[in-house]
């Protein structure tokens, strides 16, 4: 696989540098100061490039892999009629990431949020910390903090009563926190939302359940999809984190079925997939070593990370990345057999870009005066990156071994 990590641009506290020497070969970034729903300019496009690739000379190099992410509107999940103006605009971005020799772009279908966490510095057994999600802080929130019309339909009773009974002892520094942390945006963007407008953009998607918003993924799909098909451009959905939805939202990206009916919708190499082991694992219900087999063609992009669920199943941290629930071992066999495959069928691009997620904050990142970005700090990704390195190159060398007789034979 193609190492690489993702990059928030040059304010990111993590230096193209450490992505260097932590032995990545590509950067995972995007153009975060941007509007959503504006036409990336090739010279803005032209410019990060340059800007990753400055010190290739004297260097080991360093290359714009994959966009993350080419951003979808609010307008264009909700299927308004501004939509088509939109999908011309991410057409015509599209064609000018191609123009500039960037040809795998990761997006996502959430409406409003993107990632949701509840706890952005979670304790581990050894001092160092995760980001955490818990159904019953999630609840108080929904519950007590923004007062969504309609909330306790989607919590059990006894789930309710406690999150009212938490509530009821918080100080307000307490509500403040969890209302930022679960508000917070992408760091790359600087985007966080108010509580004041949030209820507001949740409304706009009333009568909007899971049919309509699949329904309008698929309609973007048909549409962006032949003009990366011509352009060379690999499209590759990221799933839903977490999961399940929220907030009322419906969620569509979160199973093998959704991802089989998004993939039929425009049935071509170009519709693909970013398979993140973290979102789809939080679900036991998703088989997803069985899940590489199924669908390794049409990956594009690969997210490893490990989640562990919890005494409430829809309670989840970030493992290390080797623990967890994901059986990381059966899944990492899976991609490097797909990447045989795509070498045997002679298939361009064989190696899949691949990026350690969601590390934890430990050693020198955990000082009180160093900024990092929850989930993205340095040290602990390159843990991550470290010990998956480590798993893919003994498995590939199993592999190589386990045929090795079976050559001999063929020969003799």
């Amino acid at each position: 696989m193609r190492h690489t990590m993702r990059w928030f641009g040059p304010q990111d506290p993590v230096s193209l540098f450490d992505l260097r020497q932590a032995g990545c070969v590509g950067v995972v970034t995007a153009l975060h100061h941007l509007p959503v729903g504006a036409v990336w300019p090739v010279a803005e496009i032209r410019a990060r490039r340059q800007l990753i690739e400055a010190d290739n000379g004297a260097y080991a190099p360093l290359h714009w892999l994959v966009v993350e992410s080419l951003p979808v509107h609010e307008d264009i999940k909700k299927g308004r009629p501004g939509r088509e103006q939109l999908i011309e605009n991410y057409q015509q971005s599209l064609r000018n990431l191609a123009a500039c020799g960037v040809r795998t772009v990761c997006y996502n279908f959430m409406p409003v949020l993107d990632w949701s966490r509840t706890d952005l510095g979670y304790e581990m057994p050894d001092g160092s910390r995760a980001l955490r999600f818990v159904w019953e802080d999630f609840a108080l929130f929904d519950l007590c903090i923004l007062r969504r019309p309609g909330a306790e339909a989607d919590y059990e009773p006894e789930v309710v009563a406690a999150a009212k009974t938490q509530f009821a002892g918080m100080n307000p520094a307490q509500v403040q926190q969890l209302t930022e942390t679960i508000l917070l945006g992408l760091p790359g963007a600087e985007e966080s939302f108010e509580l004041a407008g949030f209820q507001a953009m949740l409304d706009e998607y009333a009568g909007i359940d899971a049919t309509a918003l699949r329904e309008n993924l698929h309609y973007f799909l048909r549409a962006v999809g032949p003009v990366a098909a011509e352009v060379g451009v690999r499209l590759c959905i990221h799933p839903d984190d977490p999961p399940f939805p929220l907030l009322g939202l419906p969620r569509v990206v979160s199973t093998e079925e959704d991802l089989a009916g998004l993939l039929s919708a425009y049935d071509h190499p170009a519709n693909g997939l970013t398979f993140c082991t973290g979102s789809l694992g939080v679900r036991p219900d998703n088989d997803l070593a069985g899940m590489v087999r199924r669908f390794g063609p049409r990956i594009h992009f690969v997210h490893l990370r490990a989640t562990r669920r919890e005494a409430n199943p829809r309670n989840f941290h970030e493992a290390d990345h080797l623990a967890g629930d994901v059986d990381m071992y059966a899944v990492v066999r899976e991609l490097v057999r797909e990447e045989q495959r795509r070498e045997r069928a002679g298939r361009g691009c064989a190696a899949l870009p691949m990026r350690p997620d969601h590390g934890h904050q430990m050693l020198d990142d955990l000082r009180p005066d160093k900024k990092t970005y929850p989930g993205y700090s340095a040290i602990g990704r390159l843990r991550g990156l470290a010990e998956l390195r480590g798993l893919e190159l003994g498995i590939r060398r199993a592999l190589s071994e386990t045929l090795e007789p079976v050559h001999h034979a063929i020969a003799s």
